[in-house]
């Protein structure tokens, strides 16, 4: 419908049906708004004036700044108590009952999951039922019309009987500026507004942009088809009351399922799953536009195909349709020689005379998709890259040059080093460099209890044993496709188990437990262990065979003591900054006889352990200079200043360390260390007197 008005010698066309839906710019949006500010900040100001603006939807807010009505005015409080709305519920039952069927159908779509609200309002503006993922508040006893709430869609739909859009800061309340509000009127036989249908969606930042212009279309065509689906069925039910001549009410029928049909085909456009229609024998009576594209089907083909043509042999698929519930299955869909695993969801429709299945409907999503989905959700994060590992010494910058020019290789890469070394970094950095946007599966074969390992790794059908979820799930070999396995501590997998993974190394398939077929997989393995792997297949600890396959390129990352002490420097100033950086506090230093403490301990721990380490003594020195009181005891006492070794192997050019002075005073800082710095206890391990060692402490210069 199109509304042509003049205002001050400008013709305004106001766009307001479906039929000539006007794309909207830039330019008219933020003539809007600036409209909107003015009309809100000046009494006087008259909204016709601007040519932007829609003549009815200025009219409108005219008349509601004369009704008084407060623009800032949050409305959220029930119009009518709970006796009286219940009262009016009884009255609109018809109503109600008709529409709901088609409130809960569209519930669980994808449009009323993703920031839509669908509502029913009778002619007053009382809300009825809603549904969505946008709901705000309670409507119970609800009432919005412009006599409330200024202008909106119900009260502008009611007034035109015609279906209309409108944007954001048309409304006129401040509330309702960050939505889109599209209605549809619902009709008796004589033509008189009964209710108004109401969806609901979020603005976006640039909704001149064309994506989002064609949503608004589909939005306003989606309501409208919708309206006439109830009105159609209102229409329906009083005309079987009148009328029981059966050819006429069959007529009928087939009149409100081609308007039901037409709906839900204009619905099932936004949605990216493949959306199949069948009846009991599997005919296809509807099929989206994603199914069309994964049944390879052009869009006059559907009508006299069956699904059982695109189903492998052995399927379940129409079984599970029979049985009349809802089930979600995996099926390989079969279009000529291709054949892809598709997630299948199957939701039946039951007869209400025979309570057998009349239709099903089918929602298909490719499994790569979901495993991507869930890969996402549940797998590794792999954020470090070579340039995140630090090192200056020689031989590990070769460890990390040997490390880059295997990530490039397809092959197998088994990491060998002690606990601490950075062998998962190593991973990351590996995976980062071959299949970045690949997923990062990451296992650890000793952290898990040797039952769970299978399934955790192989995944599982549902029902394959007790405790397993219904629809089964995938194993992390599976979720890795397209990406990289990392298995941690692969030393510590079971025997029974290392045979299965070196099947699926070498066909590059895996099969669940419980299962009956094999599914490609394509991943990268990382292998990683502290153990002498080679020992113990020796020993026959470990599977010869897989040995050979996991370590196609090897890598060993040396432990931390035999690195070089600028490498123990670099990285506990590194572990230093960065934790004082987490923390938001000043960076603390590092005194230079506390790192040559550090650097002279042998980190059994490696990396990890200096790490721990330093994190110990940031807040044991109360984020100021880091000295050797500072640091964890276990290192203070292995690396003591006093050892008679040293004495002995003193040589000639060290000669001044013999000198009584300098034993003393090492004597003394060992004694400190001993007692963690209580003078007292110190004395009586030099056996001394507190006051001579009070003195001795003030002679040498000794801090404690």
């Amino acid at each position: 419908m199109t509304v042509t008005a003049k205002a001050n010698d400008k013709v305004t066309t106001t766009v307001l049906s479906i039929e000539n839906f006007q794309y909207l710019t830039q330019e008219r949006w933020e003539k809007l708004w600036e409209c909107r500010r003015e009309f809100l900040k000046n009494p006087n100001f008259n909204p016709l004036d601007c040519p932007e603006m829609n003549v009815e939807v200025a009219l409108s807010w005219i008349r509601s700044r004369k009704m008084g009505i407060d623009p800032y005015k949050l409305v959220s409080e029930p119009v009518l108590s709970i006796e009286e709305y219940r009262q009016e519920l009884e009255k609109n039952r018809l109503l109600i009952e008709t529409a709901k069927p088609l409130f809960n159908k569209f519930k669980d779509m994808a449009i009323l999951n993703s920031g839509f609200v669908l509502y029913l309002c009778d002619a007053s503006g009382l809300f009825l039922l809603q549904e969505g993922k946008m709901i705000r508040r309670n409507t119970d006893g609800l009432i919005w019309n412009e006599s409330i709430i200024g202008t909106c869609v119900h009260s502008l739909c009611k007034q035109l009987k015609k279906p209309i859009q409108l944007l954001g800061p048309e409304h006129y309340c401040e509330e309702l500026s960050d939505i889109i509000g599209t209605a549809a009127p619902i009709l008796d036989e004589d033509g008189e507004l009964i209710a108004v249908l109401i969806l609901g969606q979020r603005m976006i930042e640039r909704p001149w942009l064309d994506s989002y212009q064609n949503l608004r279309s589909h939005t306003l065509g989606l309501i409208t088809s919708l309206a006439a689906a109830v009105e159609g069925q209102i229409k329906l039910n009083k005309t079987n009351e009148k009328l029981r001549d059966s050819y006429r009410s069959l007529s009928i029928a087939n009149d409100h399922l081609k308007t039901a049909h037409d709906t839900l085909d204009a619905t099932l456009t936004f949605i990216d799953e493949g959306i199949i229609t069948i009846d009991r024998s599997g005919k296809i009576l509807h099929v989206n536009r994603e199914g069309r594209r994964i049944l390879k089907l052009r869009p006059e083909e559907s009508d006299d195909r069956n699904m059982q043509e695109f189903l492998c042999e052995g399927s379940q698929l129409m079984n599970l349709v029979a049985k009349g519930r809802n089930v979600d299955t995996e099926e390989l869909i079969c279009v000529g020689d291709d054949q892809q695993p598709y997630q299948i969801n199957i939701r039946p429709v039951l007869s209400k005379t025979s309570q057998q299945v009349d239709v099903a409907v089918l929602r298909l999503n490719h499994t790569e998709k979901i495993d991507a989905l869930v890969a996402r959700r549940y797998g590794g994060m792999a954020k470090y890259q070579f340039k995140d590992i630090l090192g200056q010494s020689s031989e590990f910058k070769k460890v990390i040059s040997l490390a880059q020019r295997f990530a490039v290789c397809q092959e197998n890469i088994l990491l060998i080093g002690e606990s601490g070394t950075g062998k998962e970094l190593f991973a990351q950095a590996i995976h980062n460099v071959y299949r970045p946007k690949g997923p990062f599966m990451a296992v650890n074969c000793a952290a898990m209890p040797r039952e769970l390992i299978e399934s955790e790794l192989f995944g599982y059908e549902g029902g394959s044993f007790t405790g397993a979820e219904r629809s089964g799930r995938p194993g992390k070999i599976e979720l890795a496709h397209g990406g990289t396995l990392f298995l941690d501590e692969i030393g510590d997998m079971p025997l029974e188990l290392q045979a299965v993974l070196l099947r699926t190394l070498e066909d590059k398939q895996v099969m669940r437990i419980g299962g009956q077929r094999y599914k490609d997989v394509d991943f990268r393995l990382v292998a990683a262990t502290n153990k002498n792997i080679y020992k113990m297949v020796k020993e026959n600890q470990f599977r010869e065979d897989l040995y050979f396959r996991l370590s196609v390129l090897t890598i060993n990352i040396p432990p931390l003591r035999e690195r070089s002490k600028a490498d123990i420097e670099l990285l506990s100033k590194y572990f230093v900054e960065n934790y004082c950086r987490k923390q938001g506090w000043p960076i603390s230093e590092i005194s230079p006889a506390a790192q040559n403490i550090i650097n002279e301990y042998d980190w059994p721990g490696n990396v990890r352990q200096l790490q721990n380490a330093m994190i110990y003594a940031v807040n044991t020195s109360q984020k100021d200079v880091i000295k050797p009181e500072h640091l964890p005891n276990y290192i203070l006492l292995d690396t003591s200043p006093l050892k008679i070794d040293d004495i002995i192997n003193t040589s000639s050019d060290n000669i001044e360390m013999l000198r009584m002075e300098n034993i003393e005073k090492a004597a003394i800082k060992t004694a400190l260390l001993k007692a963690n710095n209580c003078v007292p206890a110190a004395a009586e391990i030099l056996n001394i007197s507190r006051s001579t060692l009070y003195r001795k402490l003030k002679d040498y210069n000794i801090e404690y």
